[in-house]
């Protein structure tokens, strides 16, 4: 029954990836912002929920010292996994649908928007691992950090919203509007987008649940160790919607948009995350584990970010690198450099 659940609850995820992506974007649209802005903002911190939800949940209940530990692996656990094997996987959906997309396997996305949000995502998770050596003892200089955190991604957002270049692209139709055109000219059409918008979050938590729930069981009745499911199938169980809606936006050719989504949640997750860790944690980065994992994340945004600079556009190849940071990662959780 549970690996019956497995896949229902991966299906489920897919369908509201599609509902969700189809809803934020007739969003973006309605409010006139940019593809960019769409991307790195709306999608990514809905998108980003599920991994959002797990280290907060953790920090407010269960065993003090425990919840700890596990709120802070998850909060570095989400940027490692976005920056590196995310990238990846839409590394290879490029190369998956570069028969049906016009510019084959050439990335065409917005290198502005992409490298404001690495740069950002640098900037912020350098910060919150910098801020994991100050003592504990130190608390006001903490509170400092998560203030310049929380205050960074807000400058991030502003900036992102002034664009002016508005989605011009052609949208699929609106599914709620069940292909009636005279409901979407409506002047209170945004209501029922945004009544799909919120039905896929909500379906898109569920399934995320579900599918972290079955795979724990399965992977105990397989014999697989905690620690496996802990730094590894966890993060990218929860990291699927991000995953998913890039694959389906760069099957449609909106790079922008799929890049958007990825960098996006980066960001959101290395600023108002380990603002939120500082303050209900010690937040001590003292351990190899703890720092290798953040120095991993930020090393893959910031070869990424240094290409954007230097070719002015991102090439296939970079975002398949990111994997090699991935396997580094595996390499060392198994070899017990990183606990």
């Amino acid at each position: 029954m549970e690996i019956i659940l497995l896949f229902i609850s991966l299906i489920l995820i897919l369908l509201a990836a599609e509902l969700f992506v189809n809803a934020v974007e007739w969003l973006g649209k309605l409010l006139k912002l940019s593809e960019g802005a769409v991307g790195s903002i709306l999608a990514a911190i809905g998108t980003a929920l599920p991994e959002t939800l797990i280290p907060i949940i953790a920090l407010l209940s269960g065993d003090k010292a425990h919840a700890s530990e596990i709120g802070i692996g998850a909060i570095l656990g989400a940027p490692l996994m976005l920056s590196t094997l995310t990238m990846f996987v839409t590394g290879c959906a490029v190369i998956g649908f570069k028969h049906k997309r016009k510019h084959k396997d050439k990335i065409v996305v917005d290198t502005e928007v992409a490298s404001h949000d690495l740069k950002f995502f640098v900037f912020a998770f350098s910060l919150a691992l910098i801020c994991g050596f100050i003592p504990s003892e130190m608390k006001n200089v903490k509170v400092i950090f998560a203030a310049i955190l929380v205050l960074s991604y807000f400058v991030y957002v502003i900036k992102l919203v002034k664009e002016n270049k508005n989605i011009e692209s052609d949208l699929p139709k609106f599914y709620l509007s069940f292909g009636n055109k005279k409901i979407m000219e409506h002047k209170y059409v945004i209501i029922l987008v945004l009544i799909q918008l919120i039905l896929a979050l909500m379906l898109i938590v569920t399934s995320a649940d579900i599918f972290v729930n079955s795979l724990t069981y399965v992977s105990t009745l397989l014999g697989i160790p905690a620690f496996v499911l802990a730094i590894i199938l966890t993060p990218i169980a929860t990291e699927l919607p991000e995953k998913f809606n890039s694959i389906i936006w760069i099957s449609r050719e909106k790079d922008t948009l799929a890049l958007g989504n990825i960098t996006g949640a980066m960001m959101f997750q290395a600023s108002i995350l380990p603002a939120i860790g500082i303050l209900m944690t010690d937040w001590s980065l003292n351990s190899n584990g703890t720092f290798l994992s953040a120095l991993i994340a930020i090393t893959s945004a910031t070869l990424l970010y240094l290409e954007l600079k230097s070719k002015k556009h991102m090439t296939v190849k970079m975002l398949l690198t990111c994997g090699l940071f991935y396997l580094l990662f595996l390499i060392l959780v198994f070899t017990g450099i990183i606990r």
